[in-house]
């Protein structure tokens, strides 16, 4: 049988969808829990979680206690934090198959399901009516939005046939709800999140992040065509916030959950503008708080004006929230670039954002961050002028993200491969693994197990096996960055393309261990930044940040009485022990002076640490003199080019998801007459005399978030 091999922009539906049909057809599908077997350094990032965060604060978290657990003890209180523990929790146990973790998840589970009352409300009963010192009155269902990811992933795992009479029971008391308990805004208008007249700003959450609720009833409308549930899908998406301004949203962690709502909603609509707006929304954020490498913004729990340097920070949890949204938007589109977003954050940011032993993780990650310190007056959002602790030093106690960190390397792992429309297997995002999946018209059971160094090396090595011939489209991603790739199918050399950001598909016969090769040329390269003319240093999915030996100290105080360390899960600071303050030469074609890529022979099995960096890349450098600390983190970029009298030297550069100390965007190093010289800063802002804007404006959430870290 003739192969059918072409590379085409993204993955459409096998055949037209009738138009009278409720729903767009999605392009992509994930599959059920324990279909993807994480190999390599994934399955060892996987099982340090185990004895990390994710897999023991259950069991020394303050959320975790008996008189604050209402998902487990059914006490009155609770809120978020177990939700968005559990939604980790639960797929890593799976992932992991571990028995610990999987007994302590189904007694989570169970007791959550157990919980429901007669009108089909679930969980802490302090939620379901909330009184505030106004007299209004709401239900908090944000919390339950959580909560509902891991049990959609228990009931594909296991098909207990209790989930989806739960679900629905669920579903029909949202629809229930009175409209003024229907996620209401607070009384005071638009300000922040509100709750200053209610006296608490947390049942106001969810009038911004509403549409977190839509994924769960399309996934519940296309297990059981309950056409009134499409009905409460646009009830949720009237009830999401306005933006705030010409801005969506100036909180991190809101805008990485809401900017992909109108795009999850199209599935309904329909309506092209609804998935465009998504992407507008994206784009308008990214180009203006985005001078910074990899998708990360500069918003340290808010956007702010001038506040656009890449020494300003992104929470951990906002890194996750825009994957989770990323492969929502791939399953809908069928197009790449959604993978490559979602690389671009886990692979260069998300590392960071945790201690090596995934023990301890801090709140904020900057693209320049040469000290990472317990200093209170930190240049960020959440760590101003009388701020009472640091959000940068390493913690196993952080609230948000230390309870939601645990979705980056567990989703990742579950969305490596999807399903497509046409009964294919789609290599999503490449990573060592083996999936085992129905394919083809008779949905016969293949397994596909793939070998490679991928992110560090461009080659991906595939074997099939299959108890007989079976007929099925195989869709391999072009990232981005390729700029050739050469496909090889059982040894010989099929194709060689400079497509990039598309898929090839190869449809054909597979035969059992046929083998497929793909290589992807990984070329150096740099980014420019508008703003400043800093450069970032590039090479396939992963940019490069200048090598500072790290000096890792346990501490036992923060500045925040609840997060004191101890002797087993110390917090962390993290000190340079060389010089930061770099700047890169180019020569005269405007290329990297003198650049040398060093590649070792073998990718360890925990490569994201300065001391086993599976790449450095050594070229020319000169210290900038003048460039200092400024309150305990890098003072801004100044405009390139930049003189130096400093002499000039061979410096090196490691991946960006090596370094917990990181510079990644560095000043370009020239004497010529048109270059700027570099002029001193003061070594603390004032921020007493700081001007006032409807951005910097300390509000009554602002307050509440300083008390309880959001």
């Amino acid at each position: 049988m003739n192969d059918t091999i072409k590379i085409i922009d993204k993955i459409e539906s096998l055949e037209k969808q009738d138009n009278n049909s409720s729903l767009i057809q999605n392009k992509l599908f994930k599959f059920p829990p324990g279909s993807i077997k994480p190999k390599s350094w994934l399955k060892h990032q996987l099982d340090l979680m185990l004895d990390g965060v994710t897999g023991r604060l259950y069991e020394y978290g303050k959320f975790f206690k008996e008189d604050a657990n209402g998902w487990f003890y059914g006490v009155k209180s609770g809120w978020e934090e177990v939700p968005l523990w559990l939604r980790g929790f639960y797929p890593l146990a799976i992932l992991t198959e571990n028995k610990r973790c999987l007994d302590i998840a189904q007694r989570y589970i169970d007791n959550t399901i157990n919980s429901q009352d007669e009108e089909g409300y679930f969980g802490p009963p302090n939620l379901k009516n909330i009184i505030g010192k106004n007299g209004q009155i709401t239900t908090d269902i944000w919390p339950h939005m959580m909560i509902l990811s891991p049990i959609i992933s228990y009931y594909e795992y296991t098909d207990d046939d209790r989930v989806l009479p739960f679900i629905k029971r669920f579903f029909e008391f949202c629809r229930n709800l009175p409209e003024e308990q229907f996620i209401p805004a607070s009384t005071e208008g638009f300000t922040g999140w509100g709750g200053k007249d209610f006296g608490s700003f947390s049942p106001f959450i969810q009038y911004s992040r509403a549409g977190d609720m839509m994924p769960h009833l399309f996934w519940f409308y296309n297990q059981t065509n309950e056409k009134w549930v499409l009905d409460l899908i646009t009830r949720f998406y009237n009830h999401i916030r306005p933006p705030w301004d010409e801005w969506l949203d100036h909180h991190a962690v809101n805008f990485a959950q809401r900017f992909a709502y109108d795009a999850i909603y199209y599935q309904l609509s329909k309506d092209i503008n609804h998935l465009n707006k998504s992407e507008y929304w994206y784009s308008q954020h990214l180009n203006t708080w985005g001078q910074m490498p990899r998708g990360i913004i500069a918003a340290d729990e808010r956007i702010r004006p001038g506040c656009t340097d890449p020494r300003q920070a992104f929470e951990t949890c906002g890194m996750v929230e825009f994957a989770n949204n990323f492969y929502h938007l791939a399953d809908i589109t069928g197009e790449t670039k959604y993978a490559d977003r979602s690389e671009d954050i886990l692979l260069n940011h998300f590392p960071a954002t945790y201690s090596p032993d995934s023990k301890a993780v801090h709140y904020v990650t900057a693209a320049n961050m040469p000290k990472i310190s317990k200093y209170k007056h930190h240049p960020f959002r959440n760590g101003r002028e009388a701020s009472d602790r640091s959000y940068v030093a390493y913690t196993p106690h952080n609230r948000c993200c230390g309870h939601t960190f645990g979705i980056g390397w567990t989703f990742y792992a579950n969305n490596l491969f999807k399903a497509t429309s046409d009964s294919g297997l789609a290599f999503f995002m490449y990573s060592a693994c083996e999936v085992k999946a129905a394919v083809g018209k008779e949905k016969d059971i293949v397994s596909l197990s793939a070998k490679t160094d991928y992110p560090f090396n461009g080659k991906v090595d595939m074997k099939i096996e299959c108890e007989k011939p079976v007929k099925f489209p195989l869709y391999l991603r072009i990232p981005k960055w390729s700029k050739n790739c050469i496909l090889s199918i059982n040894g010989e050399n099929i194709l060689k393309s400079e497509e990039r950001d598309k898929w090839i598909v190869i449809d054909r016969e597979w035969n059992d261990s046929d083998s497929v090769s793909v290589e992807f040329l990984m070329e150096l390269s740099y980014t420019k930044w508008p703003v400043n003319h800093s450069i970032t240093v590039d090479r396939g999915p992963l940019s490069y940040s200048l090598k500072i030996d790290e000096d890792w100290v346990a501490t036992k105080d923060i500045g925040i009485k609840l997060y004191e360390g101890t002797e087993e899960r110390p917090n962390y600071e993290v000190f340079p022990k060389s010089s930061w303050n770099y700047g890169l030469y180019l020569d005269e074609c405007s290329n990297l002076r003198d650049a040398t890529v060093f590649e070792k022979s073998k990718v360890g099995i925990n490569p994201w640490t300065i001391e086993s960096a599976p790449i450095e890349i050594k070229l020319k450098g000169s210290k900038v003199k003048n460039w200092t600390l400024q309150d305990d983190t890098a003072s801004e970029l100044q405009t390139s080019p930049i003189k130096s009298d400093e002499p000039e030297e061979t410096i090196t550069m490691i991946p960006l998801g090596c370094a917990h100390l990181r510079m990644s965007c560095l000043p370009v190093i020239t004497n010529d007459a048109f270059a700027n010289q570099w002029k001193p800063t003061p070594s603390h802002i004032d921020f007493k005399n700081r001007s006032k804007n409807k951005f910097d404006v300390m509000t009554f959430e602002d307050k509440v978030s300083d008390k309880y870290d959001l």
